[in-house]
């Protein structure tokens, strides 16, 4: 026997159903997604065998593109990706920061910025319907309600129903949910670093700024970078939670998630897997720069 084959054979063989499995489901899935996207089955008679279906090639992809209503819900995804992305890393390094410092009961703290993770989007999402209701007036109800009886009613607004900014209002649960897991990110880099560093920085006069700036931050560009890219990527895919709070064609809200559902609920499954391979592609803009990155970190240790 081969020594290459002694070494290798009973590792592969080990994780051989695993390779198959992602392989079928994963890959293949992926292959047959991308076929279907460049066909012309838009209809459910096409959908079910009944009529004839045809390769258009990228026809499905140029019309998308060039829809006002997809570039809408692009424009939707990119201002929701900002704003989540932009809460989530404040707050969450806000509250890590804070916990870094001596604080009594942290536990506590620990455990009250950490259980909104603990809450499914859908759950959390029918709760902060009725906080984002956009009545004013005698009907007011949620936040607005609370910004009349607190006499800061020029705070009230349309929430999630406004036409240019409804997708941001539906950021901020979304920013409450997560911002506890990227402070537990950052909370584990700033343990994770040498408490000898500090003290020497303090000891050569650096002040507080310049300590964070200087000796901290740097330490702590991995974690947010890694933070960055977690929670970029599960914007990109922002389904559950905008559909539990606005209806599912809702225009103010769409984004290509909403849209990749609503065609494939009247059977337009060419558009929806065509939807699908976008999202793909943009996911990966995002991941693949990080994972190269990461392996040629990994290489330079």
């Amino acid at each position: 026997m081969p020594r290459n084959l002694r070494r290798w054979g009973p590792p592969l063989l080990l994780i051989s159903p695993s390779l198959i499995l992602v392989a079928v489901f994963v890959y293949g899935l992926l292959g047959v997604n991308a076929k279907t996207a460049m066909t012309d089955v838009h209809t459910a008679a096409q959908t079910t065998g009944r009529a004839p279906s045809s390769f258009v090639g990228l026809e499905n992809f140029g019309d998308l593109l060039t829809s006002p209503d997809f570039q809408h819900s692009l424009r939707n995804l990119v201002l929701y990706t900002v704003v989540f992305l932009a809460g989530t890393m404040l707050f969450g390094f806000l509250w890590a920061w804070l916990l870094d410092r001596p604080v009594r009961f942290e536990g506590l703290f620990r455990s009250i910025y950490l259980f909104p993770m603990a809450v499914s989007f859908v759950a959390s999402g029918v709760v902060w319907r009725w906080l984002l209701n956009s009545n004013q007036g005698e009907s007011a109800s949620g936040l607005n309600r609370l910004f009349q009886m607190v006499g800061l009613d020029f705070l009230q607004n349309n929430w999630w129903n406004s036409v240019n900014w409804g997708i941001a209002a539906i950021a901020i649960p979304a920013v409450w949910q997560l911002s506890g897991y990227v402070m537990a990110l950052f909370l584990a880099g700033f343990r994770g670093i040498p408490h000898e560093l500090r003290e020497a920085a303090r000891m050569d006069g650096a002040s507080e700024w310049k300590l964070y700036r200087h000796v901290l931050f740097p330490q702590l560009s991995p974690v947010a970078l890694s933070a960055v890219i977690i929670v970029g990527h599960m914007s990109l895919k922002a389904f559950d939670l905008i559909m539990s709070i606005s209806k599912p064609a809702n225009y103010q809200t769409k984004v290509p998630a909403i849209d990749m559902y609503v065609f494939k609920s009247s059977f337009d499954y060419a558009s929806s897997a065509a939807v699908g391979v976008i999202l793909l592609v943009v996911v990966a803009v995002l991941i693949v720069p990080y994972l190269v990155h990461l392996n040629r970190t990994e290489k330079h240790r």
